[in-house]
């Protein structure tokens, strides 16, 4: 008897979570992350054309556009824009470089409060610090490897 009230209260549980649960918006959500993350993209393009217009050579250029996009992100972080670009695009506003700016700037911007070293240094590199460390860790590696490959 037991038994079978257990196995009803489980179906039951199980009707009422499948009704509840929200349906996907994985397709609407691929769509505005391509739009948004594509539109990034044509930003930092419409830069490196200016700047190759403007002179400069082409690795000059490249580092140009990746420290104006870098610049954008941290603007508009500080200014609370990307956060509503970031929930409008999900993944569309991460991947691209200005993301990176705006997961070093949030932590600086919410930490703030607790002082310069404590706060805004301590948190600064929360989320993007490990990014940074094996980043660099595995280059190192990989270098350390091509050297003696190439002895």
């Amino acid at each position: 008897m037991k038994k079978i009230k257990e196995e009803k209260i489980k179906k039951k549980f199980k009707d009422i979570s499948k009704k509840e649960r929200p349906k996907s918006k994985l397709l609407r959500d691929s769509i505005r992350a391509f739009i948004v993350g594509g539109f990034i993209c044509d930003i930092g393009q419409v830069f490196s054309n200016l700047y190759t217009y403007l002179g400069f050579p082409k690795d000059q250029a490249a580092a140009y556009v990746s420290i104006t996009m870098v610049f954008i992100g941290a603007f508009l972080t500080g200014i609370g824009i990307y956060d509503k670009i970031g929930d409008f695009a999900g993944a569309g506003s991460v991947v691209p470089i200005t993301g990176f700016a705006n997961s070093i700037v949030s932590p600086a911007i919410e930490f703030k409060k607790e002082g310069l070293v404590f706060g805004i240094g301590a948190k600064m590199f929360t989320i993007a610090g490990p990014v940074l460390v094996y980043g660099i860790g595995s280059s190192v590696i990989v270098g350390i490897i091509y050297y003696f490959l190439t002895l």
